[in-house]
């Protein structure tokens, strides 16, 4: 996949790297902070510059299962994590009212019933319920079911696939505790300038601070948020704009004191103007409205989320703006750009602290500790926009596979002409039921079946293996999945009480 430049290849150097510079804490930060400092602290100089005054977004509050991944790399204490973080556990996100209004189905994280080499379950499934033998599809995932009776526990060998809804202010603070203690220093003061070789051309050089000093290093990680202060008003690289495929432009977020449970899901509730967040953890709820500003104006919008809340307001609601897409180049010259800084596409599926994870990650694999070479460069880009773009894929058919109608944005997102490479993901599986997932995609085919048939598309064929079997055997085969899933369900303890169980000793120590 071919990346977009503006821009001369960034030439090689020989100049070896032993001088980061990370501009910006928040969660993007302190997680390359983290991990770079775990890695590499004892062969390198790591300071990240941040300023008190300057807030940071903290409302990236919903995970996906890769988590885990990163975590392992730094070694954390899960149950540590948690307590520190007030975090719950995520089995998934309920969509309600997306296909039509009234009309909910969950996308969860595990796997559904059991495929065949030669097909995925949900042939099976299909041939089942045109016999009359399925249940609803659902019915034969074990995540799924336990989100909808709130019920967790962790399974051996990993039976259960989950992910966290936490607190981006506290996981931040958490992380900047990890880095510190591997040598990672952090420096407060506002950025005044940002230095390069020569004005207006070369490598950056140092960031000049409002208090006079200067902080230089060989390599840049650009973590200052949509203003993209290094990456994109210092060295100039452009942005490419997605919102024609997502017009929501506009966020405004306000946390609320919990007044039941907190469930392992994610609930995601369409309206008019666009949809709504709610992200239970254990102390308070996380709330927003991703909107589009044609619908909704940015004066009405803080009113109309107060309206759709639960519990008593503990902050004001606060606005974000935002443009979907992406920089044309992630890395140009000595400059990395993670999070916000690097693009954005919004939050309906949970991804921006995974894409700084594997931005992160990518960046330890690829570090240039004996100088910036092109083809380094031009490899991390690649990969970057492959992610982004099979992320920007899923979540347009979110909008586009839709039956709503009661609106100016639901009518332009059901009409409108999407990528190719959607396209043809879509007809692959109302025609024939197939979804092949290329290399290192993040969704799994199980999360595009889920959302596909939740927003209401219906296969037209199924594979002909499922055809062989007899009723018998294929109601044998479906019940038995169903029967597994039902025991281990009943197995599961609350979900609520599962977390204050296993956190308890934390706060105690605390």
């Amino acid at each position: 996949m071919k990346v977009q430049a503006i821009h001369p290849e960034t030439p090689s150097s020989t100049k070896p790297v032993r001088r980061v510079v990370i501009a910006g804490g928040g969660t993007a930060g302190w997680m390359v902070a983290a991990l770079m400092g775990k890695l590499m602290g004892k062969l390198l100089d790591i300071r990240l510059v941040e300023s008190e005054e300057i807030g940071t977004i903290g409302v990236g509050e919903a995970t996906i299962p890769a988590l885990h991944t990163f975590h392992e790399l730094l070694g954390l204490n899960e149950a540590e994590f948690m307590a520190a973080t007030q975090a719950t556990f995520k089995l998934g996100i309920k969509f309600e009212g997306w296909k039509v209004p009234g009309e909910d189905y969950i996308h969860s994280f595990g796997l559904t019933g059991k495929d065949h080499w030669s097909a995925g379950f949900q042939h099976f499934w299909l041939k089942g319920r045109e016999r009359g033998l399925a249940a609803p599809y659902g019915e034969y995932c074990l995540e799924l079911r336990a989100a909808e009776e709130q019920r967790f526990a962790h399974l051996p060998n990993n039976g259960m696939n989950y992910a966290y809804h936490l607190d981006a202010t506290r996981y931040a603070r958490f992380l900047r505790g990890l880095a510190e203690a591997h040598g990672v220093r952090r420096i407060e003061g506002k950025i005044a300038a940002v230095l390069r070789e020569q004005p207006g051309e070369g490598d950056l050089t140092a960031l000049q601070m409002e208090d006079g000093s200067r902080i230089e290093g060989d390599l840049f990680v650009d973590c200052t948020g949509f203003r993209a202060l290094l990456l994109g008003q210092t060295l100039g690289v452009g942005y490419e704009d997605w919102s024609h495929w997502l017009p929501c432009d506009r966020a405004v977020a306000v946390q609320t004191a919990a007044v039941r449970e907190a469930p392992p899901y994610t609930r995601s509730i369409a309206h008019p103007f666009g949809w709504q967040w709610r992200i239970p953890l254990q102390h308070r709820v996380g709330n927003g409205l991703v909107y589009s500003s044609r619908e909704l104006s940015d004066a009405d919008a803080p009113d109309m989320l107060r309206r759709h809340v639960e519990g008593e307001l503990i902050t004001e609601p606060r606005l974000l703006r935002f443009q979907p897409g992406q920089r044309h180049e992630v890395w140009h010259r000595n400059c990395v750009a993670m999070g916000l800084a690097s693009g954005f596409i919004e939050p309906l599926e949970s991804t921006s602290i995974h894409l700084v994870q594997r931005a992160a990650i990518r960046l330890m694999r690829l570090f240039p500790a004996g100088g910036i070479r092109e083809v380094d460069v031009r490899e991390f880009n690649q990969q970057t926009t492959q992610d982004l773009q099979h992320i920007r894929d899923f979540i347009i058919l979110h909008y586009h596979v839709t039956e709503r109608d009661d609106s100016a944005l639901w009518r332009h997102v059901r009409t409108m002409a999407v990528p190719e490479t959607l396209r043809h993901r879509i007809e692959l599986f109302r025609e024939t039921a197939r979804v092949f997932r290329p290399l290192d995609e993040l969704f799994a085919e199980n999360s595009w079946i889920q959302v596909m048939m939740g927003q209401g598309i219906t296969p037209q064929h199924h594979h002909p293996v499922a055809d062989l079997m007899g009723d018998d055997e294929l109601s044998h085969f479906l019940a038995s999945i169903r029967t597994q899933v039902s025991r281990q369900l009943a197995g599961l303890p609350p979900h609520q009480a599962y977390v204050e169980r296993l956190c308890a000793p934390y706060r105690a120590a605390a």
